[in-house]
C-alpha cells in the first residue's frame, strides 16, 4: 500500500477559500470527520477529544486540569497554570476549533454547539487560572468568534424549523452577549470593528426579511394598501379587524 497521500487526495482536491469535509468509516468501524487542507487532510473523532486522544486518562487536557483545580480548591489551595500549560490547552482548543467548523459544513448543528460551549468554558477556565493573568488575552481574544458560531449553530436549528420568530430571538442573545463581552474588556472600539458583529447584524435583517408575516400584519398591510387605493369602507372594516385582534391579545 502507498503512503503517498496524492493517491488518496487526487479525487479530492482542495479548492481555495472553501471548507471541504467528509464524513467517513473508519478502520475500527467508527464513523470520522475529515477535513481537506492545502497540504493534505484532518481526520477527526466526532466525539471526545478530536484526535482520540486521552490526555492523562481524561478525555481532555481541559477535564485534566479542571478535576486538579478541584482538588486543589478542596485543600484551599489556588491553581494555577504557566504559560506552557495555556498553550498546551490553546492548542487543544484548535482541534476543537477544526471540529465545530467541519460539522458546521455537515449541518450537525448541535455538535457546534457542544464543541463551541467546550471552548467557551476552556477560555474562561484559562481566565480563572492563568498566572500572570495576561496569559488569558492568548485565548480570551477568540470569545466573539466561537460566540458567532455558536449563535450561527442555534438560529440554523430554528431555521431549519422555520421557526423565523425564534431564529431572530437567538441571534439577537448572541449578539448581546458579543457586545457584553467587549463591554467587560472595555473595548468599544473592538465593538465597533467586530466583524463577528457586522456579520450577525446583517444576517439578522436576513432572517427578519424571510419572516413569513403575521395574521395581524398582513391586515395591517391590506388596510395600508386599500387606504392608498382609496377603498375606505374596506380600510375600516380592517381597522375594526386589527383593533379587535389587539384587544385579544
Amino acid at each position: 500500500m502507498s503512503l503517498d497521500l496524492n493517491d488518496l487526495l487526487r479525487d479530492w482536491p482542495h479548492e481555495p477559500g472553501m471548507i471541504k469535509v467528509r464524513k467517513i468509516l473508519g478502520s475500527d468501524g467508527k464513523e470520522k470527520i475529515q477535513l481537506r487542507i492545502d497540504l493534505g487532510l484532518i481526520q477527526m473523532e466526532t466525539s471526545g477529544r478530536p484526535d482520540g486522544q486521552e490526555p492523562n486518562d481524561c478525555e481532555s487536557l481541559l477535564e485534566y486540569h479542571q478535576q486538579r483545580a478541584k482538588r486543589a480548591e478542596k485543600k484551599n489551595e489556588k491553581y494555577a497554570l504557566d504559560a506552557e500549560e495555556v498553550g498546551e490547552l490553546q492548542q487543544e482548543g484548535i482541534q476543537y476549533y477544526h471540529r465545530y467548523i467541519s460539522l458546521f459544513q455537515l449541518s450537525d448543528y448541535v455538535g457546534v454547539i457542544r464543541d463551541t460551549q467546550r471552548n467557551l468554558e476552556m477560555f474562561k477556565f484559562v481566565t480563572t487560572h492563568a498566572m500572570p493573568e495576561e496569559l488569558a488575552q492568548s485565548v480570551e481574544q477568540f470569545t466573539p468568534y466561537v460566540l458567532m458560531m455558536q449563535t450561527r449553530a442555534k438560529a440554523s436549528i430554528e431555521l431549519e424549523r422555520e421557526e423565523y420568530a425564534t431564529a431572530v430571538k437567538k441571534i439577537e442573545e448572541g449578539v448581546e452577549q458579543i457586545r457584553a463581552f467587549y463591554e467587560q474588556a472595555e473595548n468599544p472600539e473592538g465593538a465597533a470593528n467586530s466583524p463577528e458583529l457586522g456579520f450577525l447584524g446583517e444576517w439578522l435583517e436576513e432572517v427578519r426579511a424571510k419572516q413569513p408575516l403575521t395574521k395581524l400584519e398582513k391586515m395591517q398591510k391590506e388596510m395600508d394598501k386599500a387606504i392608498a387605493n382609496e377603498a375606505y369602507e374596506r380600510a375600516a372594516e380592517l381597522r375594526d379587524l386589527i383593533r379587535q385582534q389587539q384587544n385579544k391579545k
